[in-house]
């Protein structure tokens, strides 16, 4: 027997749905038949491809080398099946961006704005996910490039990152909070200076903050760990900015996020910035794409847009 085809889709589905089920409800097919399928592969291959667990299914080291090849064979083929299916007008040019939750922002949108002006006829999909989640997706082909950080070695097996920028946190509040006047920042007691807060002038509100074990999240406790201070247990830990949005627009909370987070809140004068010392240059951000793979027309073009951003031209 030859791995066929049917092999790679049945293997590139399991790792992009991370459990056997979603894999088989995917490709219409019954469970038993997608273990065949993988029991059939791994035979083949000699070795494990994917261990199975209560949690769902998770490549071997073995079976994310494999992925990065089968990923671009099925990618291939449904790139041919869709121009030969088409009615003739070309194929739709469609792309896909996994992109770290804290990066969404006037960065992205300015980018899908040039791109929707050069290709309007353009299908493109937005993928949110922790680091390690828009790794995968990227790995598995789910995605055609990402938007994230740097991760361990390990997890950067096969993948190529291209710094964009290195980005510093902000911490902003609503236009008439108690910290700021009409003008500026109010020097409250203890701050740093006429015009300047210090860490611990904070910590008389609500604080909203990346989730802990991020790299945001990190720095937001090294803001007040340099000022002798730690995070209040009380603070709101999320992901979500709309949900941090939300709560920096309608209440006194202050809200600690990666700045081109917030940069269009900041441009329209929806949220203001607080004066508080923060780390410079905390956090490198970059385009994560699959080694020695090239990358589709319009993935190309999106990813030539955000560098033009970057570098202003």
């Amino acid at each position: 027997m030859e791995i066929a085809l049917r092999h790679l889709t049945c293997f590139v589905a399991i790792a992009q749905e991370r459990t056997m089920s979603r894999a088989a409800q995917r490709l219409h097919l019954s469970q038993p038949a997608i273990s065949k399928t993988l029991s059939e592969l791994e035979r083949m291959a000699g070795r494990q491809l994917v261990e199975r667990g209560r949690a769902g299914t998770q490549l071997t080291p073995a079976g994310a080398e494999f992925l990065t090849h089968a990923a671009q064979v099925t990618a291939a083929v449904e790139a041919a099946t869709r121009a030969l299916s088409d009615s003739g007008t070309g194929p739709l040019a469609a792309v896909c961006v996994a992109v770290l939750h804290t990066v969404p922002g006037v960065l992205l949108a300015r980018a899908l704005a040039q791109l929707r002006d050069r290709q309007p006829g353009a299908r493109v999909t937005i993928k949110t996910a922790h680091n390690p989640e828009l790794l995968a997706a990227l790995t598995s082909g789910e995605a055609d490039f990402a938007v994230g950080r740097m991760a361990e070695p390990d997890m950067m097996r096969g993948i190529s990152f291209e710094l964009l920028y290195t980005e510093s946190l902000a911490v902003v509040a609503r236009p008439g909070h108690p910290l700021l006047d009409g003008t500026g920042l109010l020097d409250g007691p203890g701050s740093a200076g006429p015009g300047a807060l210090s860490p611990r002038d904070l910590l008389g509100y609500p604080l909203v903050v990346p989730e802990a074990g991020t790299a945001p999240g990190l720095h937001a406790g090294a803001i007040f760990a340099a000022a002798g201070a730690e995070l209040p247990p009380a603070c709101t830990q999320t992901q979500s900015s709309s949900m941090a949005r939300a709560l920096a627009l309608t209440s006194d909370a202050i809200w600690i996020t990666p700045q081109h987070t917030v940069q269009l809140d900041l441009d329209m004068a929806w949220l203001r910035a607080l004066d508080v010392p923060v780390p410079a240059g905390a956090e490198p951000v970059g385009l994560l794409t699959r080694s020695g793979a090239p990358a589709a027309d319009l993935a190309g073009t999106l990813m030539g847009v955000l560098r033009d951003l970057v570098t202003g031209r």
